[in-house]
């Protein structure tokens, strides 16, 4: 299996890079270095998989809409299987810059669509989507058959129009590929846009953190190593045909939703340090509920998430307070 690894510098994409060079697989990766949040800790991901990887890694400051950078780089990794895990996240994002969804989760997507309809090697592509999709569902857990119709946010409308399209080229020229949807993932070298980056910052730092309608919400978190697992088993796990299209969709998630405010409290726990805490409200963009169903992604590769937010969370303090100290070198 050759993979090439489109957002190889953001939180997912190196996860699954460093864990393919740990078992001492070449890996090919690209990246744009969207200045969306602070590119030295995307560059510290790198030098990371660099050290890591040696030779085995090859590495390329691409963005999915300059197509003939795209191709010429993919015409060199001749991948078996292409992770695409590059996008504009965010759901508050797109309320100032709606722009950059339509240029990374449209063009991008289907820029990367056309370039793997035309690589001969590919065999499988699997690509990043997101629990966002099931908007404000009355109905959990939330399940893959699920009528996603109603997104809350444009980033969630972007993800799901990836699916349709992606759908569309199974059926037109035969792509082999799944769509996973990813729920609120969180651990070492996460995003510093996220709860457990922005309330850990703010809780070692002594500035109050805000909780959104007095802290009911509640989030199905799934730790980043859970994440690459699941992902890397469904990679070698081609989707049989549905009505002539082999293309699958997959839930990862913990199965096990936390309220905000028990989340914080968990928090706590592993800093050693109180929070201070601000209520505020609740915004329109932020689904009140996540909550995965995986018995689909269980009965296809007899394994789901499960690792329980206590230690989740320790792990990500062992790595965080390091640095945040400047411990963790990042340029």
């Amino acid at each position: 299996m050759t993979v090439l690894i489109t957002g190889a510098a953001g939180f997912i994409g190196a996860a699954l890079a460093e864990r393919l060079l740990s078992a001492g697989k070449t890996v090919y990766g690209l990246d744009n270095f969207s200045d969306y949040y602070d590119v030295t800790l995307k560059q510290a991901r790198i030098n990371h998989l660099k050290q890591l990887g040696g030779e085995r890694f090859q590495f390329r400051v691409i963005d999915l809409t300059e197509m003939s950078q795209l191709m010429a780089f993919v015409g060199e990794a001749q991948p078996t299987v292409i992770l695409h895990m590059a996008a504009q996240a965010s759901v508050r994002y797109a309320l100032t810059n709606p722009q950059a969804y339509c240029h990374s989760n449209l063009v991008g997507h289907f820029n990367l669509l056309e370039v793997c309809r035309q690589c001969t090697s590919l065999e499988h592509l699997v690509y990043a989507s997101t629990s966002s999709i099931y908007g404000n569902n009355d109905k959990v857990p939330f399940s893959e058959e699920d009528d996603v119709s109603r997104p809350q946010s444009l980033y969630a409308a972007t993800k799901r129009a990836d699916e349709l399209i992606t759908y569309s080229y199974g059926n037109m020229f035969g792509l082999k590929a799944t769509a996973v949807r990813f729920f609120t993932v969180y651990g070492p070298w996460g995003r510093p846009d996220m709860s457990p980056m922005i309330f850990a910052k703010a809780i070692m730092t002594g500035e109050p953190i805000q909780l959104f309608n007095q802290g009911d919400l509640w989030r199905d978190f799934t730790y980043i190593d859970d994440i690459v697992t699941g992902v890397l088993a469904l990679a070698e796990h081609v989707p049989t045909a549905e009505d002539g299209v082999q293309h699958a969709i997959y839930n990862i998630g913990n199965s096990s939703p936390v309220k905000i405010a028990d989340f914080v409290t968990t928090l706590e726990e592993v800093l050693g340090k109180k929070a201070q805490v601000e209520l505020a409200d609740w915004p329109a963009t932020e689904v009140y509920q996540t909550y995965a169903d995986t018995s689909k992604l269980e009965a296809a590769v007899g394994w789901k998430p499960a690792t329980d937010l206590k230690t989740g969370l320790t792990r990500f303090a062992e790595w965080f307070v390091p640095y945040m100290n400047g411990e963790i070198k990042v340029v």
